[in-house]
Protein backbone atom coordinates (compact mmCIF):
# COMPACT_ATOMS: atom_id res chain seq x y z
CA UNK A 1 0.00 0.00 0.00
CA UNK A 2 2.96 2.33 1.17
CA UNK A 3 5.90 2.23 3.00
CA UNK A 4 4.08 2.20 6.19
CA UNK A 5 1.29 -0.26 5.90
CA UNK A 6 1.13 -3.47 3.37
CA UNK A 7 -2.21 -5.32 2.51
CA UNK A 8 -2.00 -8.15 0.60
CA UNK A 9 -5.13 -9.89 -0.20
CA UNK A 10 -5.26 -13.72 0.17
CA UNK A 11 -7.51 -16.53 -0.39
CA UNK A 12 -11.53 -16.31 0.79
CA UNK A 13 -11.18 -12.98 1.43
CA UNK A 14 -8.14 -12.43 4.34
CA UNK A 15 -6.40 -9.51 4.25
CA UNK A 16 -2.90 -9.79 5.59
CA UNK A 17 -2.45 -6.39 7.19
CA UNK A 18 0.93 -5.15 8.54
CA UNK A 19 2.63 -2.18 9.71
CA UNK A 20 6.46 -1.51 7.95
CA UNK A 21 7.86 1.00 9.82
CA UNK A 22 10.63 -1.41 10.68
CA UNK A 23 13.39 0.87 12.01
CA UNK A 24 11.39 2.40 14.53
CA UNK A 25 9.45 -0.26 15.31
CA UNK A 26 6.31 0.80 14.06
CA UNK A 27 6.09 4.05 16.18
CA UNK A 28 3.21 6.61 15.31
CA UNK A 29 4.67 9.94 13.86
CA UNK A 30 1.75 12.16 11.91
CA UNK A 31 2.91 9.81 8.92
CA UNK A 32 2.19 6.30 10.59
CA UNK A 33 -1.30 7.77 12.07
CA UNK A 34 -2.45 8.48 8.53
CA UNK A 35 -0.89 5.21 7.21
CA UNK A 36 -2.91 3.68 9.78
CA UNK A 37 -6.24 5.30 8.80
CA UNK A 38 -5.85 5.07 4.95
CA UNK A 39 -5.56 1.23 5.69
CA UNK A 40 -8.47 1.18 6.92
CA UNK A 41 -10.05 2.85 4.68
CA UNK A 42 -9.45 1.53 1.81
CA UNK A 43 -10.36 -1.89 3.98
CA UNK A 44 -13.52 -0.77 4.27
CA UNK A 45 -13.64 -0.45 0.49
CA UNK A 46 -12.29 -3.56 -0.45
CA UNK A 47 -14.89 -5.60 -2.46
CA UNK A 48 -15.06 -9.31 -0.97
CA UNK A 49 -13.60 -8.34 2.04
CA UNK A 50 -14.28 -11.18 5.12
CA UNK A 51 -11.41 -11.10 7.75
CA UNK A 52 -8.73 -9.16 8.94
CA UNK A 53 -5.42 -9.83 10.50
CA UNK A 54 -2.87 -7.08 12.25
CA UNK A 55 -0.07 -6.95 12.93
CA UNK A 56 3.67 -5.72 12.60
CA UNK A 57 6.81 -6.44 10.82
CA UNK A 58 10.11 -6.43 12.40
CA UNK A 59 10.83 -6.62 15.68
CA UNK A 60 7.57 -4.67 17.54
CA UNK A 61 3.88 -4.78 17.01
CA UNK A 62 3.87 -1.06 17.56
CA UNK A 63 6.06 1.00 20.05
CA UNK A 64 4.09 3.13 20.75
CA UNK A 65 4.08 7.39 19.88
CA UNK A 66 6.95 8.14 18.54
CA UNK A 67 8.57 10.78 20.92
CA UNK A 68 10.13 13.08 18.72
CA UNK A 69 6.71 13.59 17.28
CA UNK A 70 6.11 15.14 20.72
CA UNK A 71 8.55 18.23 19.78
CA UNK A 72 7.28 18.54 15.94
CA UNK A 73 3.62 18.11 16.15
CA UNK A 74 1.65 20.45 18.59
CA UNK A 75 -0.98 17.15 18.70
CA UNK A 76 0.24 14.20 16.88
CA UNK A 77 -2.30 12.21 15.35
CA UNK A 78 -4.89 14.96 14.93
CA UNK A 79 -6.29 15.80 11.53
CA UNK A 80 -4.23 16.90 8.83
CA UNK A 81 -6.54 19.49 8.11
CA UNK A 82 -5.97 22.02 10.90
CA UNK A 83 -8.38 20.48 13.59
CA UNK A 84 -7.13 19.64 17.16
CA UNK A 85 -7.75 16.55 19.18
CA UNK A 86 -10.91 17.52 20.60
CA UNK A 87 -12.22 17.84 17.11
CA UNK A 88 -14.14 14.95 16.10
CA UNK A 89 -12.89 14.50 12.60
CA UNK A 90 -13.76 10.60 12.19
CA UNK A 91 -17.18 10.46 13.32
CA UNK A 92 -17.59 10.32 16.66
CA UNK A 93 -13.13 10.09 16.69
CA UNK A 94 -10.46 12.21 16.15
CA UNK A 95 -7.93 10.75 13.38
CA UNK A 96 -5.47 9.70 16.30
CA UNK A 97 -8.33 7.96 17.75
CA UNK A 98 -9.98 6.72 14.32
CA UNK A 99 -6.17 4.39 13.97
CA UNK A 100 -7.76 2.17 16.80
CA UNK A 101 -11.17 2.93 16.74
CA UNK A 102 -11.56 2.14 13.24
CA UNK A 103 -10.66 -1.23 13.15
CA UNK A 104 -13.50 -2.23 15.85
CA UNK A 105 -15.88 -0.09 12.84
CA UNK A 106 -14.48 -2.38 10.29
CA UNK A 107 -17.74 -4.74 9.47
CA UNK A 108 -15.35 -7.84 9.50
CA UNK A 109 -13.73 -9.19 12.34
CA UNK A 110 -10.31 -8.26 12.86
CA UNK A 111 -7.33 -10.32 14.53
CA UNK A 112 -4.47 -8.57 15.86
CA UNK A 113 -1.37 -10.62 15.56
CA UNK A 114 1.17 -9.03 18.54
CA UNK A 115 5.04 -9.53 19.22
CA UNK A 116 7.86 -7.39 20.45
CA UNK A 117 6.29 -4.77 21.67
CA UNK A 118 2.38 -3.24 21.75
CA UNK A 119 3.22 0.08 24.10
CA UNK A 120 1.09 3.17 24.40
CA UNK A 121 -0.96 3.61 21.28
CA UNK A 122 0.03 0.09 20.35
CA UNK A 123 -1.65 -1.13 23.00
CA UNK A 124 -4.45 0.51 21.95
CA UNK A 125 -4.63 -0.60 18.28
CA UNK A 126 -4.04 -4.27 19.39
CA UNK A 127 -6.82 -3.64 21.31
CA UNK A 128 -9.40 -2.35 19.07
CA UNK A 129 -9.03 -5.93 17.54
CA UNK A 130 -11.82 -8.47 17.88
CA UNK A 131 -9.29 -11.34 19.02
CA UNK A 132 -5.91 -10.49 20.12
CA UNK A 133 -3.58 -13.43 19.63
CA UNK A 134 -0.03 -12.37 21.40
CA UNK A 135 3.63 -13.79 21.99
CA UNK A 136 4.33 -14.84 25.28
CA UNK A 137 7.26 -13.02 25.61
CA UNK A 138 5.19 -9.80 24.04
CA UNK A 139 5.97 -6.28 26.15
CA UNK A 140 2.74 -4.31 27.13
CA UNK A 141 2.43 -1.48 28.98
CA UNK A 142 -0.15 1.41 28.60
CA UNK A 143 3.10 3.91 28.72
CA UNK A 144 1.24 7.21 28.57
CA UNK A 145 1.34 7.90 32.53
CA UNK A 146 4.69 7.67 32.00
CA UNK A 147 5.45 11.27 29.64
CA UNK A 148 2.63 12.59 31.69
CA UNK A 149 -0.08 11.92 29.07
CA UNK A 150 -3.56 9.85 29.97
CA UNK A 151 -4.52 6.78 27.48
CA UNK A 152 -6.56 8.75 24.32
CA UNK A 153 -6.20 6.46 21.36
CA UNK A 154 -9.91 4.87 21.87
CA UNK A 155 -8.47 2.34 24.65
CA UNK A 156 -11.28 3.55 27.22
CA UNK A 157 -14.33 2.43 25.21
CA UNK A 158 -12.21 -0.68 24.26
CA UNK A 159 -10.57 -1.92 27.25
CA UNK A 160 -13.86 -1.42 29.32
CA UNK A 161 -15.72 -4.49 27.53
CA UNK A 162 -12.12 -6.70 27.92
CA UNK A 163 -10.33 -5.95 31.53
CA UNK A 164 -11.56 -5.56 34.61
CA UNK A 165 -11.92 -1.63 36.42
CA UNK A 166 -9.40 -2.44 38.97
CA UNK A 167 -7.20 -3.42 36.93
CA UNK A 168 -6.91 -1.63 34.31
CA UNK A 169 -6.93 1.52 36.29
CA UNK A 170 -3.68 0.14 37.99
CA UNK A 171 -2.10 -0.49 34.49
CA UNK A 172 -3.21 3.02 32.99
CA UNK A 173 -1.90 4.69 36.96
CA UNK A 174 1.39 2.89 37.06
CA UNK A 175 2.21 2.02 33.12
CA UNK A 176 3.79 -0.81 34.88
CA UNK A 177 5.03 -3.22 31.83
CA UNK A 178 3.80 -7.13 31.48
CA UNK A 179 3.95 -9.54 29.18
CA UNK A 180 1.87 -11.20 27.07
CA UNK A 181 1.02 -14.54 29.58
CA UNK A 182 0.02 -11.47 32.12
CA UNK A 183 -2.07 -9.83 29.18
CA UNK A 184 -3.79 -13.17 28.45
CA UNK A 185 -4.71 -13.45 32.52
CA UNK A 186 -5.68 -9.85 32.66
CA UNK A 187 -7.90 -10.26 29.86
CA UNK A 188 -5.72 -7.63 27.35
CA UNK A 189 -5.05 -10.80 25.07
CA UNK A 190 -7.31 -13.57 24.08
CA UNK A 191 -4.78 -15.92 23.19
CA UNK A 192 -0.88 -16.91 23.68
CA UNK A 193 1.42 -18.55 20.92
CA UNK A 194 4.53 -18.86 20.17
CA UNK A 195 3.68 -18.11 17.01
CA UNK A 196 0.66 -15.15 16.95
CA UNK A 197 0.44 -14.41 13.15
CA UNK A 198 0.23 -18.11 11.90
CA UNK A 199 -2.26 -18.79 14.80
CA UNK A 200 -4.13 -15.27 13.24
CA UNK A 201 -3.97 -16.54 9.74
CA UNK A 202 -5.24 -20.26 11.00
CA UNK A 203 -8.60 -18.42 12.70
CA UNK A 204 -8.87 -16.30 9.71
CA UNK A 205 -8.96 -18.69 7.80
CA UNK A 206 -11.93 -20.52 9.27
CA UNK A 207 -13.77 -17.09 10.13
CA UNK A 208 -13.58 -16.65 6.16
CA UNK A 209 -15.54 -19.91 5.72
CA UNK A 210 -18.62 -18.62 7.37
CA UNK A 211 -21.50 -16.96 5.78
CA UNK A 212 -20.05 -13.38 5.70
CA UNK A 213 -22.99 -11.94 5.65
CA UNK A 214 -24.32 -13.46 9.37
CA UNK A 215 -20.56 -12.47 10.36
CA UNK A 216 -20.99 -8.61 9.68
CA UNK A 217 -24.37 -9.01 11.73
CA UNK A 218 -22.47 -10.81 14.95
CA UNK A 219 -19.56 -8.44 15.01
CA UNK A 220 -22.77 -5.38 14.70
CA UNK A 221 -24.17 -7.55 17.81
CA UNK A 222 -20.66 -7.75 19.45
CA UNK A 223 -19.71 -4.13 19.04
CA UNK A 224 -23.57 -3.26 21.03
CA UNK A 225 -22.50 -5.39 24.31
CA UNK A 226 -20.89 -2.07 26.17
CA UNK A 227 -23.27 0.31 25.74
CA UNK A 228 -26.94 -1.73 24.76
CA UNK A 229 -29.54 -2.37 26.66
CA UNK A 230 -31.06 -5.71 27.07
CA UNK A 231 -33.78 -4.95 25.08
CA UNK A 232 -31.80 -3.36 22.76
CA UNK A 233 -29.65 -6.24 22.19
CA UNK A 234 -32.71 -8.47 22.27
CA UNK A 235 -33.92 -6.58 19.20
CA UNK A 236 -31.13 -6.24 17.23
CA UNK A 237 -30.56 -10.18 17.84
CA UNK A 238 -34.16 -10.97 16.26
CA UNK A 239 -33.50 -7.78 13.18
CA UNK A 240 -30.31 -9.39 12.69
CA UNK A 241 -31.50 -13.06 12.19
CA UNK A 242 -34.32 -11.71 9.87
CA UNK A 243 -31.59 -10.55 7.44
CA UNK A 244 -30.21 -13.55 7.18
CA UNK A 245 -32.53 -16.65 8.05
CA UNK A 246 -33.33 -18.64 4.69
CA UNK A 247 -31.44 -16.22 2.61
CA UNK A 248 -28.94 -18.36 -0.29
CA UNK A 249 -25.94 -17.95 1.99
CA UNK A 250 -27.27 -19.12 5.33
CA UNK A 251 -28.78 -22.23 3.18
CA UNK A 252 -24.97 -22.69 1.60
CA UNK A 253 -23.88 -22.76 5.31
CA UNK A 254 -26.33 -26.02 5.81
CA UNK A 255 -25.78 -27.53 2.65
CA UNK A 256 -21.82 -27.10 2.90
CA UNK A 257 -22.54 -28.52 6.37
CA UNK A 258 -24.17 -31.45 5.24
CA UNK A 259 -22.11 -32.37 2.69
CA UNK A 260 -18.69 -31.78 4.37
CA UNK A 261 -17.03 -29.65 1.65
CA UNK A 262 -15.97 -25.82 1.53
CA UNK A 263 -18.98 -23.47 1.63
CA UNK A 264 -19.32 -21.16 -1.89
CA UNK A 265 -21.24 -18.06 -0.58
CA UNK A 266 -22.13 -15.35 -2.41
CA UNK A 267 -20.83 -11.60 -1.15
Amino acid sequence: MNDRISITMLEDGIADVRMTRVDKMNALDATQWAALVDAIDTLNATPGLRVVVLSGEGRAFCAGLDLSSLQSERDPGASSAGGTLSDRTRGISNNAQYAAWGWRELPVPVIAAVHGVAFGAGSQIMAAADIRIVHPDTRIAIMEMKWGLVPDVAGMPLWRGQVADDVLREMIYTNREFNGVEAKEMGFATHVSENPHAQAMELARVIANKNPHAMRGAKRLCNMLATATDAELLQAESDEQVLVIRTPNQMEAVMAEMQKRKPNFAE
